[in-house]
């Protein structure tokens, strides 16, 4: 039997929803929801011209988190059970996310890491990961850890985010 799937496309929660500060819980199974939810995760970041997108960010508290780096989105990872298992080096650089529009600062990460996970097949994978990569991925999973990247900043830089994402809300552009 085929089946026929139709993607769709989820509401992404925006910084303050009490689901990004909300650490997830492991997936148990990689079943049709898990597959289900992964591909409209992914339909969702691409149409928010994202490169990474976490469940809690849909709503769902599951270590589930889809990636693509690729400039001609064709080279989807879904990861699920994410970790990273080691890091090396440190560098700076900007950083923004699909639940704080328009806003960007730079954050410290590791350039270099080894992440591990469970792919859609329920298949262990481990991957080296570097640059671009191993920032996204480290950014996904802090989200499944109810970390956001302005936790990273110093207090005045997170605090003038912070005033941005109030004056947006008063202005209802959030």
């Amino acid at each position: 039997m085929i089946k026929l799937y139709i993607m769709t496309r989820l509401d992404i929660r925006k910084y303050g929803d009490p689901v990004l500060r909300k650490k997830s819980k492991e997936v148990s199974t990689v079943n049709d929801v898990v597959k289900r939810l992964a591909q409209d995760m992914l339909e969702t970041m691409y149409a928010a011209k994202g490169v990474g997108l976490a469940a809690p960010q849909v709503g769902m508290s599951s270590r589930i988190c889809v990636i693509d780096i690729d400039p001609d989105k064709k080279s989807p990872i879904i990861m699920i059970n994410p970790k990273v298992i080691s890091g090396e080096g440190n560098v700076v650089d900007q950083e923004g996310c699909l639940s704080l529009p328009e806003l960007f600062a730079g954050v410290k990460r590791f350039p270099n890491i080894v992440t591990e996970y469970t792919d859609i097949n329920s298949k262990n994978k481990k991957v080296e990961a570097r640059d671009l990569l191993a920032r996204v991925i480290q950014h996904e999973i802090d989200h499944l850890d109810a970390k956001i990247f302005i936790d990273y900043l110093p207090d005045w830089k997170r605090k003038n985010i912070e005033k941005e994402i109030k004056r947006r809300k008063k202005k209802g552009d959030w």
